[in-house]
């Protein structure tokens, strides 16, 4: 071979390693895509439960396999429990509301006066809300066109639920295997860092893991002690679909609303409905709930960790809109992952930068 000839060989043999390299990582991309956010999920799941997972381990006698077992089977309950609740919740308040209406109970109170003073829809609000109260079939009869896009509308949702759920349940389960091999899994994710990060991986890999358990902790571990806490005296007092707006409560915590917007409300509708024992007792109940999140947040999620609200907001809408359920907890950690990384690296940046005696920018 020709010196002129050798370039262009150690060109053409470099394209079709680099064309065949790029060829399988973007097949295995395409088959392991439906898993992805399992996969991202089950890897968050298992880096936040990693702590408690090796104490029940050293509890059992040093055998993380049976501790990942326990933990999954735990994790199992807390989702299908309460996901049978609600379903049986929703039945159960469809079927009264269905019953009521076949026997003719079901009566819609005529509106106040005040309603046809409303800007723009008042006047056809108030005359469809007087017709409900006196004639409720010829109401119905006008939304006809509207109720077969509704059904059709929370049968897609339900399914999309049930989708979730069993993501939920793969997550889980990734998880699982995750933390019965964590000594080879976390060798393999610094050697991956290390790779990829150079000197740096193996901090970098470090404060990932430092951000995904104080996310974790911080957001997710409190908005579902806060939203069970709120479901739990929504149960006791007796409102009724205490588990659907338990599941609204959890949704609210994690974009970081809060509770407020449903035990205010019930609180009044008790005060109206419900013995004032009750209504009282439910009352302080909710002022006691409503700045828990305050008073847990630093606690749970660590030293360090100073999270911007819009950004977690940002990353659990996003993650809902682009993911659906399991999105909306998956974009948050992520989110703010990206979040923390990037704000660490400009402090270096600008560390390095300050300390350079030639002034110029630090390369990482």
């Amino acid at each position: 071979m020709s010196d002129a000839e050798r370039p262009l060989r150690i060109a053409t043999e470099v394209t079709i390693r680099l064309g065949s390299l790029a060829l399988l990582i973007g097949w295995c991309g395409v088959i392991l895509f439906p898993f992805l956010l399992p996969l991202a999920w089950g890897v968050i799941l298992a880096i936040a439960l990693h702590g408690p997972c090796q104490l029940l381990s050293e509890r059992l006698g040093n055998r993380p396999g049976l501790a990942a077992t326990v933990v999954v089977l735990a994790m199992l309950v807390m989702i299908i429990v309460p996901a049978v609740l609600l379903g049986n919740s929703l039945v159960a308040e469809t079927q009264l509301l269905v019953d009521s209406w076949q026997q003719g109970r079901l009566a819609v109170p005529e509106p106040p006066a005040r309603v046809a003073e409303w800007p723009v829809v008042g006047k056809s609000v108030h005359a469809f809300w007087l017709l409900a109260s006196h004639n409720l079939d010829a109401a119905l009869a006008k939304l006809q066109p509207y109720i077969k896009d509704l059904v059709g509308w929370l049968v897609a949702g339900a399914a999309k639920i049930g989708v979730a759920l069993l993501e939920f349940v793969l997550a889980i389960l990734i998880g699982g295997a995750l933390l019965a091999t964590a000594g080879r899994s976390g060798a393999g994710a610094m050697a991956f860092a290390g790779r990829i990060g150079g000197s740096r991986g193996h901090y970098l890999a470090e404060l990932a893991l430092a951000t995904i358990r104080g996310v974790t902790r911080g957001i997710l571990g409190v908005a579902l002690i806060q939203s069970l806490l709120a479901g739990l005296g929504l149960l006791v007092a007796g409102v009724p679909a205490a588990g659907l707006l338990t599941v609204l409560m959890l949704v609210m915590c994690v974009v970081q609303i809060g509770v407020a917007l449903v035990m205010i409300p019930t609180a009044v509708w008790l005060f109206a409905n419900a013995d004032m024992n009750t209504a009282v007792l439910f009352s302080v109940w909710t002022v006691v709930l409503l700045p828990l999140d305050n008073v847990l947040k630093p606690l749970m999620m660590g030293r360090g960790l100073d999270v911007p609200i819009l950004v977690i907001f940002l990353g659990a809408i996003g993650g809902f809109l682009s993911q659906g359920i399991i999105g909306l907890f998956v974009g948050a950690v992520v989110l703010v992952l990206g979040y923390e990384l990037f704000v660490q690296w400009l402090r270096e940046d600008k560390l390095a930068a300050q300390t350079d005696p030639a002034g110029s920018p630090a390369i990482l």
